[in-house]
């Protein structure tokens, strides 16, 4: 079974930055800026007010689970939120414990708190396909993750990085399929819970190389193919042919960085005739030739 969602996760190839446990007494807020990497929040006890990246700040109860995947602010306070002026900086109180708020209080939230860095350069394009904010509750699977997530990241145990990597996978599809629902915002997740656009996602993941039509993709999900278009569009957040595109490119660029050097056979295996027309498009789509993202120092063999 081809899975659409698992072949974007593992090409983001996430990678911890740091987990902490937070708790919070009285008032606070804190304002942070981010460089756009991943965030996630559970709340093990009490409540409060968080807004990863846009958006209204969202209610945060025990046993919810928030994860943005591109993060360049985060604001977070108390419930209710205190005067705009209190402003707070964590406290580190030792062994990855952090207090905000009142120092003399008997803490009135708790939370374990993630950022990851994601090591693909094509972060841009992937993270696209996903929603911006995800709002889970109620899932313990959720939390027991997230407890194995900050206990390895605090371990010193071998194959630490390739553990943490493979938890931080698992960790965002858990997240993410849990939000396939009619709430969710446009993008791959909402896609795939539509059973129709599903088909249609699958078999571009199938068949990358296939010379795929709006005709022919409307056909995988049994509609016609002015519905199609729009209920892609719609549901995804991008037209059918320009996730073909994203998805090709996204193939390309990651055989390109691991060794693959003829543009030919690069060409072939996304679906493109020859080096020429696959050359034209990749210039177009990702700002350099393929021979020049190949040779690209961040990707040069060292």
């Amino acid at each position: 079974m081809i899975d659409p969602l698992a072949d974007v996760v593992s090409l983001l190839r996430p990678s911890m930055r740091f987990s902490k446990l937070v708790v919070g007494a009285g008032p606070w807020r804190v304002h942070r800026s981010d460089p756009g990497d991943l965030f996630y929040c559970v709340v093990l006890e009490g409540e409060c007010l968080s807004s990863p990246g846009a958006g209204e700040p969202i209610h945060l109860m025990a046993g919810d689970f928030l994860l943005a995947p591109s993060a360049r602010e985060i604001v977070a306070s108390s419930r209710p939120p205190p005067p705009l002026e209190v402003e707070n900086q964590p406290v580190a109180l030792g062994d990855g414990v952090f207090r905000l708020g009142l120092a003399d209080a008997t803490p009135d939230v708790r939370m374990l708190i993630g950022h990851c860095h994601f090591e693909s350069p094509d972060v841009a394009l992937l993270v696209s396909l996903l929603p911006k904010r995800v709002h889970v509750r109620g899932q313990q699977r959720l939390e027991m993750l997230v407890k194995l997530v900050g206990e390895e990241a605090r371990a010193d145990r071998p194959a630490r990085d390739m553990v943490l990597s493979r938890l931080l996978e698992v960790l965002m599809i858990e997240a993410l399929r849990a939000s396939g629902d009619s709430s969710a915002l446009p993008g791959l997740v909402h896609g795939l819970a539509d059973a129709r656009l599903a088909n249609a996602i699958r078999a571009i993941h199938a068949e990358p190389t296939r010379a795929w039509t709006v005709a022919d993709l409307a056909g995988q999900a049994a509609l016609s193919r002015s519905a199609f278009f729009e209920r892609f569009r719609r549901t995804v957040g991008v037209a059918p042919m320009a996730y073909l595109l994203a998805w090709r490119m996204a193939l390309a660029k990651h055989m390109l960085r691991n060794g693959q050097r003829r543009i030919a056979d690069v060409a072939e295996r996304v679906g493109y005739s020859s080096a020429s027309t696959f050359s034209t498009a990749f210039a177009r789509h990702i700002g350099m030739t393929p021979t020049q993202y190949a040779k690209h120092e961040d990707f040069a063999p060292s």
